[in-house]
């Protein structure tokens, strides 16, 4: 039903501007424009209807189908899986779009950091391997 109505109203609109080609008065300009804005809100006024029509059809045959489903249900004595909705598994987020961390979060995790004992012990053999680098550096001098 839409596509015939669109069809009419693109020949209703192409008999427009062959009438204004040919006859050219040009005295009907307004008139043409408020037929054609006429034209263009019937078209679309068709297309929303027949989209609810659509809708509507979907939806009553939705129903018998669930309506078929239960009588199966009922007769085998199968229960009705819940829907659950359950939350998506937490993947990794996305780096771009993470919430950015208050000054007492980081802080927080920077103290968290240094409470950490493995963190401690890289930190001081870090230390230790700089002082012993320096030394062996001053020593070591070339001419």
């Amino acid at each position: 039903m839409a596509a015939f109505v669109a069809k009419q109203m693109v020949g209703n609109k192409l008999n427009a501007v062959k009438d204004s080609a040919v006859g050219g008065d040009g005295g009907d300009d307004e008139n043409d424009k408020e037929k054609e804005e006429e034209a263009e809100r019937e078209r679309q006024e068709a297309i929303r209807e027949a989209e609810e029509r659509r809708k509507e059809k979907h939806r009553k045959m939705e129903e018998e189908r669930e309506k078929m489903r239960q009588e199966i249900r009922d007769k085998y004595n199968i229960k009705k899986k819940e829907e659950i909705v359950e939350q998506a598994p937490q993947e990794e987020p996305n780096p771009l779009m993470r919430k950015k961390k208050t000054p007492e979060e980081l802080a927080a995790e920077a103290e968290q950091e240094d409470l950490d004992d493995f963190t401690k012990l890289k930190n001081s053999i870090e230390t230790q391997v700089n002082e012993i680098k320096t030394q062996i550096e001053g020593k070591c001098s070339l001419q």
